[in-house]
């Protein structure tokens, strides 16, 4: 806090002086008969996830979004933007090098929340409360009410109830839906088996597809279900559906720590059942050595793979091209979305994203926060969003039927993230100004036709909801210094757990969940239970 505190006396000081400079340099140009000269730009670094350039990705630090942003902004509000690459996939130990060396990006961003309770506990964030109606009133509007919390701004979200700070803001989801599990329509008609509505239908169908064969690929080579090591993530809709849905809000926010469920009651049957799918060889044996999507993907895309699961729309993205990709290499072949796991209600629970995106924040260590701050409010503006999210007509879009129609956007102009989420830091999820329009562009906007869009959109809102919003009592701290550890904890117990022998798993899921506990996730969890305030 002391060197945050301090960090902006001296901004502000320095602010003054130049300020002063600058009006000194003036006067005297002007009395002398000269023109006063132009300020020279601010400059600052922004943060970019590098999601490297397999699929066609582009340098995300040198395209044509980069180039367009950074000739605008210097127009539009005289600031000099560099781009910094982290990491996607190892985006929070990336970030913790750049913070601790004293050099992180002016602009930075992270879905991490807990790394920015850190982050804040070691007074390495700028507070931007005293900014929210000036340099921040476009990012204000644009946000606008927290539907989860009445009666506050979206852009208090994540305010520190105790002191008014404000050391991130949260971006808003535009589009809610999170993840699908998607499955080869074409061996299920080969089959005679219907969509799997059930989780036994679901396992016994996998069964049919290493049994049988469908695809005609050998015996040998069928991967009835595929994934990476990021078990958490794309085993969510199998693990999760185990939870009762009926647990109240605070056991199951309480229990959440570092936003891992192993403390979470029911979750242990979700990874035992993944363990069964394991040993029955359903599941892609090569998983744990997977690291990357497109470890995963081109197994899809080469036609071995019966089932897998990712984000909503995972086989209609032109980026990663994954059913384009099958049908070329494999004609008349298919996928489809499925929603199988039932809970113990007979409802199909999966999560949802909550309004809440990504957190954007500032470093102590900026050299211009003032400069930062606008940035981001220049971003929520709509003129800049919007052509960020769709690009020139022509090129990234073409309209059809009076709605811009995402299309493969050739060379440097390709989108590295879906609508370029990773640049529109404020806003995830298409918005072109008109709820209705968007609703249109949303299934308009992928080489596919626009129903089987909606299929897998309201297939993945079947029965989702988000996390619980809670506003604790004071900031959550305790996760800060331990999170990476708990987190690379919780990715190897849950390879570990599904990889198990059967008659092993109970032990190695004890023995890894009381290790865990152990190494800081119990301090996590004491703490979220002293300051849990129920939602009125």
């Amino acid at each position: 806090m002391k060197t945050s505190k301090v960090l902006f006396l001296l901004t502000g000081l320095l602010a003054f002086v130049l300020l002063n400079g600058c009006t000194k340099k003036a006067e005297s140009s002007a009395q002398s008969g000269g023109a006063a000269t132009p300020a020279a730009p601010a400059e600052i670094t922004v943060e970019i996830f590098d999601r490297g350039t397999d699929g066609g990705k582009s340098d995300p630090t040198n395209n044509e979004w980069t180039k367009w942003i950074q000739e605008k902004i210097l127009k539009d509000e005289n600031i000099k933007v560099t781009f910094i690459p982290v990491n996607r996939w190892d985006e929070a130990a990336a970030m913790n090098n750049l913070m601790a060396a004293g050099n992180p990006p002016d602009v930075c961003y992270t879905y991490a929340g807990d790394m920015i309770a850190n982050y804040q506990v070691l007074g390495g964030l700028f507070d931007m409360a005293p900014y929210v109606d000036t340099l921040l009133k476009d990012l204000k509007a644009f946000l606008g009410n927290d539907t989860a919390l009445p009666g506050r701004d979206f852009i208090r979200r994540v305010e520190d109830s105790a002191t008014g700070q404000l050391f991130a803001i949260q971006g808003a989801r535009m589009n809610t839906a999170m993840r699908n599990i998607f499955m080869r329509k074409d061996w299920l008609d080969k089959l005679g088996l219907p969509a799997p509505t059930t989780p036994e239908q679901f396992f016994d169908a996998l069964v049919a597809f290493k049994e049988q064969d469908p695809g005609g690929v050998g015996k040998n080579n069928v991967i009835p279900f595929t994934m990476t090591n990021d078990v958490r993530w794309l085993g969510a809709n199998i693990a999760e559906s185990f939870i009762d849905p009926n647990m109240d809000i605070k056991t199951r926010w309480v229990n959440q720590a570092v936003e891992r469920n192993l403390a979470v009651p029911g979750y242990k049957e979700g990874i035992r059942f993944m363990n069964k799918m394991f040993n029955a060889g359903l599941i892609d044996k090569d998983f744990a050595l997977y690291k990357a999507p497109e470890d995963a993907n081109n197994v899809i895309k080469a036609g071995f793979a019966g089932a897998f699961s990712g984000e909503w729309d995972l086989i209609y993205r032109d980026n990663f091209a994954i059913l384009a990709d099958l049908q070329k290499n494999l004609p008349g072949a298919d996928i489809i979305p499925i929603d199988p796991m039932t809970s113990s209600d007979g409802l199909t629970h999966k999560g949802a994203y909550d309004k809440a995106g990504l957190y954007m924040f500032i470093p102590a260590s900026s050299k211009n926060p003032e400069a930062a701050m606008r940035y981001l409010n220049w971003l929520a503006k709509f003129e800049n969003y919007n052509f960020l999210q769709i690009g020139p007509e022509g090129i990234v879009h073409d309209i059809v039927n009076g709605i811009p129609k995402l299309k493969v956007a050739p060379g440097l102009w390709i989108q590295n993230s879906s609508q370029n989420i990773d640049y529109t830091m404020p806003i995830n999820g298409l918005d072109l100004g008109d709820p209705a329009l968007t609703i249109r562009a949303i299934a308009s906007g992928y080489s596919w036709p626009a129903e089987r869009i909606e299929a897998a959109y309201n297939m993945s809102m079947t029965n989702a909801a988000p996390f619980p919003v809670i506003k604790p009592a004071s900031p959550l701290i305790a996760a800060g210094p331990v999170q990476q550890t708990l987190v690379d904890k919780s990715s190897a117990l849950l390879i570990q757990a599904i990889m198990a022998k059967p008659e092993e798993f109970d032990r190695i899921w004890d023995e890894g969940v009381k290790d865990w506990l152990a190494s800081g996730a119990q301090e996590v969890i004491n703490e979220r239970e002293a300051k849990y305030i129920a939602p009125n």
